[in-house]
């Protein structure tokens, strides 16, 4: 019985895409473009994914494998890229976010999705003319001069590029703000951290220290006692009485410690946190830090087409539907873009049910307009 590794089967399996997309290039002229519908010019891509992280590399792939021609426009900032390791994520935790992203560029690829590195500056919904030359705002136009739902879009790249798409999917993530206190953004995502499901299991048991950025930090603190028996919640700015009765008994029962006073510096020796300087000089030894980042989602573009937002304690966020979509028609969120909370599976899973939402979309778009043509 012959006997074949993980490597040769994956081998043999990207061998046998390859053929597949050769023979696919043969027929079409593009490979997994083929069978396009809809009468839309060569001009047009049917999605655009703004954002290339997990969830904009996710909806490319299937979108991809779903023979769409799809283009992938990435600035190159992903939310995780001070981590050097990610976890949580099945089948790769631990793996490197670089490796991930890299990985998931490489699988697009083989499905003829276009990436390039530039940033959106721009989008606009397409007004469509009727016959007698009257401009809509809601679609396109059918031969009968009955207006459909399937406008498109205009995107304008920063490099100066112009590309029209029948659908967008808007991954753009979200940028972390930290606190202003010298020696947090240098660490950050090495001993300075804020997410315990993250990283909680490469330095648990070590003394850590949790930053308070307001009342709410209260419960980052405790989560965080369940990795570690020996925290302390440095007040900071947070005036002890601003802390409530129950919050004070909860930390006690934790066995987390309350320090008040700001927070001056962290110290670090031979490259590691090594503690927390207080501004009356008092020096706490720490060598993980929590921090609480005030997120500012990157959803300029989603606003600049009007769609509806909703502000929550963590940023202010699109209103989208299970799939994603927005209220915005033919615009889909996802990862980031919609929640302050989404890992990198969710992100990824996100990606996929925009994708998958899409294709039926266009699909019976395709084929209404076939009907009606």
């Amino acid at each position: 019985m012959e006997v074949v590794t993980m490597t040769e089967h994956t081998q043999h399996t990207r061998d046998a895409q390859h053929t597949r997309n050769t023979q696919d290039t043969e027929r079409n002229g593009t490979s997994g473009r083929a069978r396009r519908t809809g009468g839309h010019g060569s001009g047009t891509h049917d999605v655009v994914v703004v954002g290339g992280g997990a969830a904009g590399l996710s909806a490319a792939l299937v979108l991809g494998r779903a023979r769409r021609r799809t283009l992938v426009v990435d600035a190159g900032e992903p939310r995780n890229a001070p981590s050097s390791h990610m976890q949580g994520y099945l089948s790769r935790d631990g793996m490197a976010p670089a490796e991930f992203l890299a990985a998931g560029r490489e699988e697009i690829a083989r499905y003829g999705v276009e990436l390039v590195r530039d940033r959106v500056t721009d989008v606009t919904r397409d007004g469509d003319v009727t016959r007698d030359g009257d401009v809509t705002r809601d679609g396109d136009v059918t031969r009968d001069g009955d207006v459909t739902r399937d406008g498109g879009f205009t995107v304008v790249l920063g490099a100066g590029r112009t590309v029209r798409a029948r659908r967008l999917v808007v991954a753009t993530g979200l940028k972390d703000e930290l606190p202003a206190v010298p020696g947090v953004a240098e660490r950050f995502g090495r001993d300075v951290l804020h997410c315990p499901f993250c990283h909680g299991w490469e330095v648990r048991d070590e003394p850590f220290g949790v930053l308070a950025a307001g009342p709410a930090s209260v419960h980052q603190a405790l989560m965080v006692s369940q990795w570690s028996k020996d925290v302390v919640l440095f007040l900071h700015t947070v005036a002890e009485e601003e802390l409530s009765g129950q919050d004070l008994r909860r930390l006690a029962a934790a066995g987390v410690d309350v320090v008040p006073g700001e927070v001056a510096e962290l110290l670090v020796e031979d490259d590691r946190l090594t503690g927390v300087r207080l501004a009356d000089g008092s020096v706490h030894a720490r060598s993980v830090l929590y921090v609480a980042p005030r997120p500012v989602p990157r959803t300029g573009l989603l606003e600049r087409l009007g769609a509806e937002m909703d502000e929550t304690p963590f940023g202010t966020y699109p209103v989208v539907d299970p799939t994603g979509l927005t209220t915005v028609p033919g615009v889909w969120a996802a990862g980031n873009a919609i929640g302050f909370a989404e890992q990198v599976v969710h992100a990824a899973s996100g990606g996929y049910r925009a994708a998958a939402a899409i294709v039926g979309d266009l699909l019976m778009a395709d084929l209404d307009a076939a009907v009606t043509g």
